[in-house]
């Protein structure tokens, strides 16, 4: 089985005042407190959901 790309995503802007659908991509994400890094599969589904919430999270190079 060929190995998976993965993206490095970085939590770096509190979601305190964004609207509920927005709180639950940073959970969806794996999110659980202030600039912590999470390692995702490269996918479409995970891309889609940072780009819902770009002003909230950043993408770390390699």
């Amino acid at each position: 089985m060929a190995e998976q790309k993965k993206i490095r995503i970085q939590y770096y802007r509190s979601a305190i005042a964004t609207p509920v659908k927005h709180k639950l991509v940073v959970k969806g994400l794996g999110f659980t407190r202030l600039n912590q890094i999470v390692e995702r599969v490269d996918n479409e589904s995970i891309r889609g959901m940072v780009k819902t919430i770009p002003h909230l999270v950043r993408i770390l190079e390699n």
